[in-house]
């Protein structure tokens, strides 16, 4: 059969540097820093110090204190970078078949602050069950879609997602195939987190992940760097209207990229370490390219993984060099993650629209606070180290990669009719 069309025709994000796609690619090509000393709970006895928190966020202001109330922040985020892609794209929902209108969300964790909070108080008291009700339905990680669609009243596919820092890889991916698969029109897909608490902090510390670099937390995230010691954790949400084209043309709508190809694979090597060799990050890129139709020759950017950790990075260049070749030398690729911090499920959503703007803008963002080289990687590899760089890009291609083995890789283009 002939597959439809994607294309994207609307984008939200709500990121640690910048509550709007405006602003945070704004602070993408300045290389602004997201990270910071966190304010949201008291790190005195904590290793990291610092995280890349979302600032200046009023959920009483944009949901209402009772409606805030009931939603974990991860699906607060999810509402409200939701809400900017659904102005952006001009949907009016009272116009179109809503039964053919789905949400599909990535979130590696979900409620992981409701989990935390209701565990405390039940802790200190006298061992009577005292549950908050909405604690279940504020916890689960399908609860964010459903918030989407019964705001909007949409009735078609909705899940989750779940595929740690693949997550919202994985739901750009399966929304991409029932669209093209004419299973639907449209669907609004990206992912959110908000796992910046004791829990987040805590558990990611023990696992020694997290950067230490509590005297310079502005610099701490340095993907490729010498002296890189773990990921800054971020957290956040980044919304996708993807839509099936013949759909899009008939409602008119403004196009900001084509979406082309996607590609799923598993390490199967470790629980959290990923492939020495990056095995199952070539495979990934390799099968996008494939999905795609697509030849290595054919990519301009990659926005990478690059999560500043000792052991994944050079995976993900070794992964890069194979499923490349000398092609590898011609591209740019940067880490978003060394601004943003790692948003883990929400991660893919929100470099997924960084790609979409270097096809839109012609600028490739930066990798930002490399000082000093490793030896470990190939330095002819363009990293777009501390300042961003205007080329044209046609085709960009953003990777995902968690906990478990998971790999999921996106492809998007330049639009044409």
């Amino acid at each position: 059969m002939e597959f439809k069309r994607v294309v994207v025709t609307g984008l939200g994000a709500l990121t640690p540097i910048g509550n709007s796609v405006a602003e945070y690619w704004n602070g993408l090509v300045n290389g602004v820093s997201g990270a910071a000393l966190i304010k949201s709970f008291d790190t005195t006895h904590f290793k990291t110090k610092f995280a890349c928190e979302v600032k200046n966020f009023d959920a009483d202001g944009f949901l209402g204190r009772k409606d805030a109330r009931k939603l974990d922040p991860f699906v607060q985020y999810a509402l409200f970078s939701t809400e900017e892609a659904v102005k952006d794209a001009g949907l009016d929902f009272s116009k179109l078949d809503t039964s053919r209108i789905g949400v599909i969300w990535g979130s590696g964790i979900g409620g992981l602050k409701t989990f935390l909070d209701e565990v405390v108080n039940f802790a200190k008291g006298d061992g009577t069950p005292k549950f908050n009700p909405f604690f279940i339905p504020k916890m689960i990680a399908d609860i964010a879609p459903g918030h989407i669609s019964i705001k909007y009243g949409l009735r078609g596919p909705n899940f989750t997602t779940v595929s740690a820092c693949a997550s919202s890889n994985n739901s750009l991916i399966d929304a991409f195939n029932y669209l093209r698969l004419g299973k639907a029109n449209m669907f609004i897909t990206g992912g959110s987190e908000a796992i910046i608490n004791e829990a987040g902090i805590g558990g990611f510390n023990a696992m020694h992940a997290l950067s230490t670099r509590n005297d310079d937390p502005a610099t701490a995230s340095r993907p490729f760097d010498l002296d890189r010691d773990g990921f800054v954790a971020g957290e956040g949400a980044g919304t996708i209207i993807l839509e099936e084209l013949g759909h899009a043309k008939a409602r008119g709508a403004k196009i900001y990229a084509e979406m082309v190809g996607g590609g799923m694979s598993a390490d199967a090597y470790h629980m959290t370490a990923p492939h020495p060799e990056g095995l199952g990050a070539a495979l990934v890129m390799k099968a996008a390219l494939e999905d795609a139709g697509l030849q290595p020759a054919d990519i301009d950017y990659v926005n990478v993984h690059g999560t500043s950790t000792p052991i994944g990075d050079p995976q993900e260049i070794k992964a890069i060099q194979e499923a490349f070749g000398d092609h590898a030398y011609k591209i740019n690729i940067s880490s978003t993650k060394s601004m943003t911090g790692h948003l883990l499920g929400a991660a893919g959503a929100v470099e997924a629209i960084a790609a979409i703007l270097a096809l839109k803008n012609d600028m490739v963002p930066p990798t930002i606070n490399h000082f000093t080289d490793d030896p470990v990687f190939d330095q002819r590899i363009n990293f777009t180290f501390n300042k961003a760089q205007k080329r044209v890009v046609n085709i960009a291609q953003s990777n995902g990669f968690g906990f478990g083995g998971h790999n999921a890789s996106v492809i998007f283009k330049k639009y044409q009719d």
